[in-house]
C-alpha cells in the first residue's frame, strides 16, 4: 500500500472514532510493511490535521470506560500509560472524570457483588479483591464496604 492510500484509510478510521498516536502508528507501520519513517510522517500528517489527538483519546477513553465498564482511575491510568501516552496527558483525563460518580459507582458495583455474595463467609475479601481489581483504590475500596455495613 502506497503512504498515500495508509494516510486516506487511517484518517477515515480516525473520523470514525478516536485513537491514540501509538496505536495510529502501529497501524500505520503494519499497513507500510514495517517503514517506520514513512509511517511517523503519516502519524504527523493526522496529528497535523487533527485527526489524531492524545488528550482528546484519553479523555474520551476514561470517561467510556468509568461510565459505561464501571473501571476506576487505577486502571485506566494503567491501561493509557500502557498504550504510551505521557503522564500528564493520563492525569488530565483523570482530573476531567468526576470523583462523586466513581464514588457512586463504586458503591453500586460492590453492592451488587455483595448481594451475589450473601452468606459467604468470606465476602469482605471477595468485595475487596473485586473492587481492586476494578481499579479502585485501596482506601475508596476500604471506606465503602465499612460504610455499607459488608
Amino acid at each position: 500500500m502506497t503512504r498515500d492510500q495508509v494516510l486516506s484509510r487511517l484518517q477515515n478510521l480516525c473520523a470514525r472514532s478516536e485513537h491514540c498516536a501509538a496505536d495510529v502508528y502501529r497501524k500505520a507501520l503494519k499497513a507500510l510493511e514495517g517503514d517506520a519513517e514513512a509511517a511517523a510522517g503519516v502519524v504527523a500528517a493526522l496529528v497535523g490535521d487533527g485527526y489524531v489527538d492524545d488528550l482528546r483519546y484519553a479523555t474520551a477513553f476514561a470517561r467510556d470506560k468509568a461510565a459505561l465498564t464501571g473501571w476506576g482511575p487505577v486502571k485506566i491510568r494503567f491501561v493509557l500509560r500502557a498504550k504510551g501516552l505521557p503522564e500528564e496527558t493520563v492525569a488530565a483525563a483523570l482530573a476531567a472524570l468526576e470523583p462523586e460518580r466513581a464514588e457512586e459507582k463504586l458503591r453500586r458495583l460492590v453492592e451488587a457483588k455483595a448481594r451475589s455474595l450473601e452468606g459467604d463467609p468470606q465476602r469482605r475479601l471477595k468485595l475487596l479483591k473485586f473492587a481492586l481489581g476494578r481499579g479502585y483504590d485501596y482506601d475508596s475500596v476500604e471506606k465503602i464496604i465499612r460504610e455499607s455495613g459488608f
